[in-house]
């Protein structure tokens, strides 16, 4: 194992560069990763703006990261380090505009490393955004073989695959291996029926641009709202979700200004600036998750979870 993806799911700096640090120490190739929230094309959208991207990935280029990954909730030097991973988009939020700012920003920036997309499909428009960060300067885009793909999972790599066939992104990859590539993981993935996301899942759904729940935890939470009995009231756990969100933070959470790094890998997080607050490896998304459920497993609104956080802390407890 050569390739060390380092990312934290608030994307806290001080964290990051710890993980950075051991990889690189070890003989590593570092690759540090931006996860993605929010909306870069929304004005609206202030918390995680185009700036706060940029900021980040300044700072982790500071440091000395051999590969920049967004991982849409870091690139390798040039030569002969793998692409460089870009920030990855693990609810499947961004969006074809989102893409083309975003990368076409992070080209311009960093023009010599090369930028590498991860995004899940779980608003359907995978594909659609995976062309646009091509288009816009990305080297490299995560696909899965059509029959694991879709839905919480990546975009379809015979879709990418075609698209691009004659073109300047031309992969040069022959449909006919990814179609025999397709069939053997269809075979693979149906002796393992009884635990798919299908079960209970038939489809992918576009309010992920509302709750931003990611890929992974959509379809955890889609599974243990059945097995809770509430199955049936899902949309109303995806609602809560988007409230329990909002009384966490909004998270990820924005990390406080800091001094500039000096040239080399990384500061290791103890000679960061006094007042910096201290690391958060909680994974976050599954205690927005479980928040969600519990508020309308009890009937609980926004307004009275807040009335009542220190009684439902103890009791929780």
């Amino acid at each position: 194992m050569d390739i060390f993806r380092v990312f934290d799911s608030l994307n806290y700096l001080p964290n990051l560069l710890l993980g950075m640090e051991a990889a690189g120490s070890a003989g590593g190739v570092v690759e540090a990763a931006i996860s993605y929230t929010g909306d870069v094309s929304d004005p609206s959208r202030t918390k995680y703006s185009l700036q706060y991207y940029m900021g980040l990935a300044e700072e982790l280029v500071r440091a000395g990261t051999h590969i920049l990954c967004i991982k849409v909730l870091a690139q390798p030097s040039p030569g002969s380090l793998p692409p460089a991973r870009l920030p990855a988009d693990m609810a499947g939020l961004l969006k074809p505009m989102a893409c083309t700012m975003l990368v076409s920003s992070l080209r311009d920036r960093f023009p010599d490393l090369p930028l590498h997309i991860h995004t899940h499909d779980t608003s359907g428009a995978g594909v659609a955004a995976m062309l646009a960060c091509a288009h816009a300067g990305a080297d490299v885009v995560d696909v899965a073989a059509d029959s694991m793909s879709g839905m919480t999972s990546q975009p379809s790599m015979g879709a990418l695959v075609a698209c691009t066939r004659g073109t300047p992104l031309d992969t040069g990859v022959p449909l006919e291996r990814v179609f025999d590539y397709s069939e053997y993981w269809e075979g693979a993935r149906g002796l393992y029926a009884a635990f798919d996301c299908t079960a209970t899942m038939k489809s992918g759904n576009s309010d992920v641009y509302e709750n931003e729940i990611p890929g992974g935890q959509y379809t955890n939470l889609h599974f243990q709202a059945h097995s809770m009995g509430l199955g049936s009231k899902f949309k109303e756990v995806k609602k809560a979700y988007v409230e329990a969100n909002q009384m966490l933070g909004d998270l990820i959470k924005v990390s406080p200004a800091r001094p500039p790094l000096p040239p080399g890998l990384c500061k290791v997080p103890g000679t960061l600036s006094p007042g910096v607050p201290s690391p958060q490896v909680t994974p976050s998304s599954k205690i927005v998750g479980d928040l969600a459920q519990f508020m309308v497993q009890n009937g609980l609104t926004r307004a009275e979870a807040e009335a009542q956080a220190e009684e439902l802390f103890l009791y929780l407890g």
